[in-house]
């Protein structure tokens, strides 16, 4: 009898329940990470108007995603050797910590640090949620909850801004933040009292291991490399200093992250061990990590400014029309875990969700050129998006944890979720690029109309004709590389990743503590 089934026979009722209140609370954490993603979108001109400041706006958002993209693969790292529980609420607290000094700020900059304080913490959030799922859960039960995650995601997403209008409407933009506080605070109390202290040390469950340490030099220059590449990214927005000019960010981005790269390859203890993408499966779902990331932002970008410029919708009617996106997420994610738990394989369902985003893509490619005025048609065709997305975060995090080393298990679920945001950063920019260069071209060809609302209208909807073309062409490669995922049906264990007694050990802790 396997250690869960007996504990399952002899823990109080009340004892059996803490796995599952534990993953409430995970629940919670990522919800509240998912909303200040998007929350803010309502809010900002209010937050211009009242705020004094020099600093451009966009640093609201771009101090938060930076903060948060460069600290993931940390947190991982630091899972794997402090343990989940610690990192999971130092990410709490400092969420917490930043949720509190948003509310309070009274100027622009005072906002822009504290937004990076609050990402320091969503990004461990992201990340440490799917990985103490995975020590709270068997393997066979890990999908079923992966969907429930993902699904929470997409319900948050389309709810923050829904939430960030009736905040700033019928109290103010502060409680965008402080909203988070006492969620937080109990998230906080929750896991520290129900969470097994073996969780704080993954290691001691599995098989005897010499001691690891943080490789702290990779850690800063990853830093580095991320900090300058997601800069360039933002370049048109920031009105960063001349010295730092699109080119001198790019060279040093590409310098730090080779620096990086011969690091890991040196160092006794690396912080991202590059035999994890020997192994096909995982080098395919980072791939496929980077390609969703393109789709889903280039969707969430590019689409709400179709409808609110050239169709004059408020931004809280555009968010609106995003909600078959969001729907498609969550059913699609719900429905993947359950066939990833039926031992459906995942290179099959990865191969479904890559269609169904192509057959969207098309049908909002379609919709610009025949139906430009038709919002309706344009957010229907998302339905399918978001059923394929939905469908591929789950295969993404199971896939990375059941070919990963247990040693590894912290990292290798952070990689995949650095690499979905420094894709979906890259591409917006370099899409934004090739939309702009379109609309300049076709405007001026237009003259002396180019300055009609008509026209404009027109030239960004072909410019996203382009866009959301280009967006195909990454799923279309994100398809090539399902041919690497698992083919046939997956044992109820993780192969080479984390065995299943190191589970049964931390869920046993947790029903008899």
């Amino acid at each position: 009898m396997t250690p869960m089934s007996t504990t399952s026979l002899t823990s109080p009722p009340g004892r059996r329940n803490l796995p599952r209140l534990c993953f409430a609370m995970l629940v919670l954490t990522l919800v509240l990470a998912a909303l200040d993603q998007t929350i803010l979108s309502t809010a900002l001109p209010v937050m211009a108007r009242e705020l004094p400041g020099h600093w451009p706006l966009a640093w609201v958002f771009s101090a938060y995603l930076l903060a948060a993209t460069v600290v993931i693969a940390l947190y991982g790292r630091l899972a794997d050797v402090l343990g989940r529980k610690p990192m999971l609420l130092l990410a709490i607290g400092l969420f917490l910590a930043g949720s509190l000094a948003c509310g309070a700020s009274h100027d622009l900059q005072q906002l822009v640090l504290a937004r990076a304080l609050q990402g320091a913490g969503g990004g461990g959030l992201m990340t440490l949620t799917m990985l103490t799922l995975a020590d709270l859960f068997a393997p066979e039960q890990r999908a079923r909850y992966q969907g429930l995650l993902g699904a929470a995601y997409g319900v948050s997403t389309m709810v923050g801004p829904l939430l960030g209008g009736a905040l700033v409407e019928h109290l103010s933009w502060h409680w965008a933040f402080w909203l988070n506080v006492p969620l937080a605070g109990l998230a906080w109390g929750v896991l520290a009292w129900a969470l097994p202290a073996r969780a704080a040390a993954p290691q001691a469950a599995a098989e005897p291991r010499p001691r690891q340490r943080i490789d702290w030099l990779g850690a800063v220059l990853l830093a580095a490399a991320l900090v300058s590449l997601l800069l360039a990214t933002q370049h048109s927005h920031l009105n960063l200093p001349e010295q730092l000019s699109l080119w001198v960010l790019l060279a040093l981005g590409a310098k730090f992250a080779l620096a990086f790269f011969v690091r890991q390859r040196r160092a006794t203890h690396p912080l991202l061990p590059l035999s994890l993408f020997a192994h096909p499966a995982y080098a395919a779902v980072s791939f496929l990590a980077l390609s969703t990331g393109v789709a889903l932002y280039a969707a969430v970008v590019f689409l709400p400014q179709y409808l609110q410029i050239g169709l004059h919708l408020s931004p809280t009617g555009s968010a609106w029309h995003l909600a078959p996106l969001m729907a498609g997420i969550t059913a699609g994610a719900i429905g993947s875990g359950r066939r990833l738990r039926a031992q459906t394989p995942a290179a099959s369902l990865a191969r479904v969700a890559c269609v169904l985003m192509l057959l969207s893509f098309g049908l909002i490619t379609a919709a610009l050129h025949w139906l430009p005025q038709a919002p309706l048609a344009l957010s229907a065709g998302l339905l399918p998006l978001g059923l394929g997305l939905g469908l591929m975060f789950p295969i993404i995090t199971v896939v990375a944890q059941r070919v990963s080393p247990a040693r590894h298990l912290g990292i290798a679920t952070a990689a995949p979720v650095m690499l979905r945001s420094l894709g979906g950063a890259a591409g917006v920019a370099l899409l934004a690029a090739l939309l702009t260069h379109l609309m300049k071209q076709e405007l001026a060809a237009a003259s002396p109309l180019g300055a009609h609302a008509d026209a404009v209208t027109a030239a960004l909807g072909h410019g996203l004709q382009a866009i959301f073309g280009c967006a195909a062409l990454s799923v279309l490669a994100a398809l090539a590389a399902c041919r690497w995922l698992p083919a046939r049906k997956a044992a109820a264990r993780d192969g080479q990743g984390a065995p299943a007694a190191q589970s049964a050990a931390i869920r046993s802790a947790t029903e008899g503590a």
